[in-house]
């Protein structure tokens, strides 16, 4: 049955030999450390067969968690075992930042789960709550050495810490041992000198991990390794350097490339496609006959014309920022070995496994947040880790090219690696919010039992200098400094109400504290939103939001400022809702205009920039969900609370609040399709649900039953109304109000629902002083109950005014929201009855007239100024209309003649159809029949237009 796994492996190497035994035949912990190429795969390929062989069938409650440090890492297992393990019966998913599928419910039917880091810490975060990570039997880890990473090691440490806790607290909560199954660790590493180390911190109390280490000598591959030096003068930028470099890989290629493949990694995707170009300009390489033709197949199939191009050449590049059916091509031609040279950047020696037969590293600096700095040993171990393909070579070769002055230095780095130390104590404060939360950790004393459980309590001990400690202290001095950074972290976490502690020093989790750790928010992203001051804008959120640390693997790229200037300001194009002052210059400012345009429905143009604005929504729909949250908790914020449950809900549906791409949410309509049904008015839910089907078909340009599909779209999204009324009992200083949520097609949405079964609204209600009244979700499950909802609230006295502003906003869609103001009566003022003071239209009013605190009620100065002169808005679309040199721009243009809506829908559809009919004759063809019947009839009649009133009106 399992002969299908090992199929690639004929024989078990050097490596696979030793570690055999105890994987196959015993459940002990197993940590190995042995070179690229090794066939560390099959070693967890072989901890899966021996739980496989020891757990009954069918294999029902077990699972794997497979863990590696980087997205591409996961892809590739999940790929590879879906076909291996498939045929057994065991299924497969992935479960990365990447993957939309984040429903515990289909990870719950998974067998074996491939994970980050990152995205498993969010799932046990809540492991009491869920019963999948009791199930875990076998736990994974790829790259372990990642541990040693200051930003992302911390998460891996606490992931597997965490792991052990959830083993030793079953352990606690069964009285018979022999009924907690056992979890077993696996742990591999290309790198890592001390895996000593990692298997004392993955041993449990009965049995010490096995650790086997596998010197380079037993590389299925011999490996020269080479390091360059190259003069770099103090004046000259590492731009420049990188630049000259460039010019030098043609002879590298030629000295020790040997006719085969070889890879190049660059520091920058810029600097992939520059070295690449040099090279194809410098070099010709011998290509057979069926070479070409194979390559000139994969350049066809190419969407990137610089690529193609350059493939004839024999030169490709390959970097994260491409399409992805372009990288699978490359990938594809370097594997079989049409391709004779690989420009690529670091991030494909953590992920694809494309070995080389020379590797060169030209340079050993990278950009990383706007500043060259060094490549992290680990990156440039695995690097030179891709250098040799067992199936080809006996010899391989590595390249670093590196300045004179720094030559010395990777000489010795080749020869030894450093020890991998712990990252933890950087970002002690998050973790152990979470174990809190989780209540893992109670007080001090259980704080330090957790710190024991860690890589850090074992690295403190053998190096304490690394962590800040004295080195001439014993291990009870040591545990007396962990402790002190505990209780550090802990009054961090207490001064902003995270945490509260007692004298006795037990703590126990606030609310705030449990939505940081819910929500996976981080600690300065918190500290910064207790700043707020309540009253804040949508601007002034989107800008707080575009510097959370949850976005700093977000880059500015020099050739991306370009791009986003224009986004962020230019006359002659749409803009983003709120341009910043001066050039983008920072980070922030990116996000801020990526944000802005992807609300806006603004097309980027860049494929870069649109991976980027993936990655801050992804993480965005995360951080606003949990600002509003955050928010609810306080009263005096009323704006910046209305505001932030806006905000979440832009995040989720990728729309401003007053968008009129409203279509743009429904099932099969994206921005094109959305753009027509813009130009053809139809810009609310309303409008849509009243056009006839065919109509909508021939808008859309579908066929039936296009039409009807999505008017029962529309049909079932659910439609709300607001009543507010005041009761009779009032005083100086208290009104009493009832209000009442209405489902106004609750009959329609018994037997059908467009939105999810998780889709609320929340009533959130505000005054004059900025005070919230009431702020609950309501549910669409309890609405379809009864078709409303009803409550009593109770109205303290504003010392502004008397008006109250009542919002009703949907958590999943733009152009549900409904808005009241009303204005409450008390007993010092004399009352001629209760009523809404604004017009009934306001029941279904969307958030299009939303209010913001701006002034008139949110009217523009110069609609106050069209209404002055008896006008309308005209039709321009300056930027500017105070400073453009349109006079109707300031005064508006006289009234459209009286017509209803209908009247100019039909003559947009006449319009349409009439297109329509002379649609299958070619333009040119059409063209010509013009002329002709302009050549014989000239009268004049014919040229009689449209007036402009009749039609949609164009943008200038």
């Amino acid at each position: 049955q399992f002969r299908s796994i090992f199929k690639d492996f004929p024989y078990f190497n050097y490596a696979q030999s030793k570690a055999l035994d105890d994987l196959l035949y015993t459940d002990r912990n197993f940590v190995i450390c042995a070179p690229t190429g090794s066939g560390k795969t099959v070693m967890f390929e072989l901890a899966i067969t021996r739980l496989l062989m020891e757990a009954p069938l069918p294999w029902l409650n077990i699972k794997v968690v497979y863990m590696a440090p980087i997205k591409a890492l996961c892809s590739q297992r999940f790929d590879d075992w879906k076909e291996k393990f498939g045929p057994i019966g065991l299924t497969c998913k992935e479960l990365t930042g990447d993957t939309v599928m984040d429903d515990l419910f289909e990870v719950h039917h998974a067998d074996i789960i491939i994970t980050t880091p990152e995205k498993w810490d969010s799932m046990t975060r809540r492991w009491r709550d869920n019963s999948i990570v009791h199930l875990v039997r076998l736990f994974l880890i790829d790259e372990v050495h990642v541990i040693k990473d200051e930003s992302r090691g911390a998460t891996l440490e606490v992931v597997v810490s965490r792991m052990k806790t959830v083993q030793s607290s079953l352990w606690r909560l069964l009285e018979s041992h022999d009924t907690v199954p056992p979890l077993r660790f696996v742990a591999v590493s290309a790198t890592m000198p001390n895996a000593e180390d990692i298997a004392e911190w993955l041993s449990d109390s009965k049995m010490p991990a096995v650790c086997l280490k596998i010197d380079e000598d037993q590389r299925p591959v011999k490996l020269r390794k080479i390091v360059l030096g190259f003069p770099c003068s103090d004046n000259q930028t590492e731009f420049k350097f990188d630049l000259t470099l460039n010019y030098k890989i043609a002879s590298i290629i030629q000295a020790y490339s040997e006719q085969k493949p070889a890879l190049v990694f660059c520091a920058t995707r810029k600097g992939v496609q520059q070295a690449a170009s040099v090279l194809s300009k410098d070099a010709k390489f011998l290509l057979s006959i069926e070479q070409k033709q194979r390559l000139q197949k994969s350049a066809n199939s190419l969407k990137d014309s610089k690529l193609r191009d350059l493939l004839m050449y024999g030169v490709a590049y390959h970097h994260a920022g491409m399409e992805i059916s372009d990288r699978k091509i490359i990938e594809g031609a370097f594997t079989v070995g049409d391709l004779p040279v690989l420009f690529t950047t670091s991030t494909l020696a953590m992920g694809v496994n494309l070995p080389a037969h020379l590797v060169v590293i030209k340079s050993t600096m990278h950009y990383v947040g706007g500043v060259f700095q060094e490549y992290s040993e680990t990156d440039i171990l695995q690097m030179i880790g891709r250098a040799g393909r067992p199936q080809f070579d006996t010899t391989a070769t590595a390249v670093i090219m590196t300045r004179w002055s720094t030559r010395e230095k990777y000489i010795q780095l080749l020869s030894g690696a450093d020890v991998i130390e712990s990252s933890l104590h950087r970002h002690l404060v998050e973790h152990l919010n979470a174990e809190i939360v989780l209540h893992t950790v109670t007080d001090v004393t259980v704080a330090l039992e957790w710190i024991r459980s860690t890589f850090l309590y074992i690295r403190a001990l053998k190096n304490p200098t690394h962590y800040g400690f004295s080195s001439g202290l014993d291990k009870i001095g040591i545990e007396a400094k962990l402790q002190e950074l505990c209780l550090k972290n802990l009054n961090d976490l207490s001064s902003f109400g995270l945490i509260r502690m007692d004298e006795a020093n037990n703590f126990k989790p606030t609310e705030t504290g449990r939505l940081m750790a819910w929500y996976y928010i981080a600690f300065d992203t918190v500290k910064q939103f207790f700043t707020i001051k309540g009253t804040e804008t949508l601007n002034d959120l989107i800008t707080m939001i575009s510097n959370c640390t949850e976005f700093l693997d977000v880059k500015l790229r020099t050739n991306e400022k370009k791009i986003l200037n224009t986004l962020n300001k230019d006359k002659d194009k749409i803009t983003i809702r709120f341009p910043m002052e001066g050039k983008i210059k920072t980070r922030e400012m990116k996000i801020n205009c990526l944000i802005q345009a992807q609300l806006g429905c603004i097309p980027i143009q860049d494929f870069t920039l649109t991976q980027d604005t993936g990655r801050i929504f992804r993480n965005g729909l995360r951080v606003t969900r949990w600002l509003s949250d955050f928010l609810a908790s306080c009263k005096n914020n009323f704006s910046a609370l209305l505001n932030s449950l806006i905000l979440a809900k832009c995040f989720r549906c990728r729309l401003w609040e007053n968008s009129l791409h409203v279509s743009k949410q429904l099932e099969k309509i994206g921005v094109s399709l959305s753009n027509a049904m813009v130009n053809a008015g139809l810009t609310s839910f309303k409008k849509i649900e009243d056009t006839n089907a065919r109509e909508l078909e021939l808008i859309l340009n579908r066929h039936p039953p296009f039409g009807n599909q999505i008017k029962e779209s529309v049909l079932h999204l659910p439609k709300y109304e607001l009543d507010i009324e005041q009761l009779p009992k009032y005083s100086d200083t208290l009104a009493e109000i009832l209000v009442t949520v209405k489902l106004t097609n609750y009959e329609q949405l018994q037997t059908k629902r467009t939105a999810t079964d998780f889709h609320y609204v929340t009533l959130v209600i505000g005054d004059a002083d900025n005070q919230v009244i009431f702020n609950q979700k309501i549910t669409d499950s309890l609405l379809l109950k009864t078709g409303n909802w009803t409550k009593k609230i109770d109205v303290k006295r504003a010392l502004k005014s008397e008006d109250i502003s009542i919002h009703l906003i949907s958590s999943d869609y733009v152009g549900l929201d409904l808005q009241q103001a009303y204005t409450a009566f008390y007993l010092t003022r004399k009352t001629e009855g209760s009523k809404v003071v604004t017009n009934q239209n306001l029941k279904a009013q969307s958030s299009l007239d939303m209010y913001y605190g701006s002034p008139q009620g949110g009217r523009s100065k110069q609609e106050i100024t069209y209404k002055k002169y008896g006008n309308r808005e005209c039709n321009h679309r300056c930027k500017n209309k105070d400073v453009c040199g349109h006079d109707c721009c300031k005064t508006g243009v006289p009234p459209k003649s009286e017509m209803n809506g209908d009247a100019k829908f039909s003559s947009y559809l006449a319009d349409l159809r009439s297109r329509n009919s002379i649609s299958s004759v070619p333009p040119v063809k059409r063209l010509k029949m013009q002329m002709l019947n302009q050549a014989q009839n000239v009268d004049l009649k014919q040229f009689v237009f449209t007036p402009k009133s009749l039609l949609p009106a164009l943008p200038r």
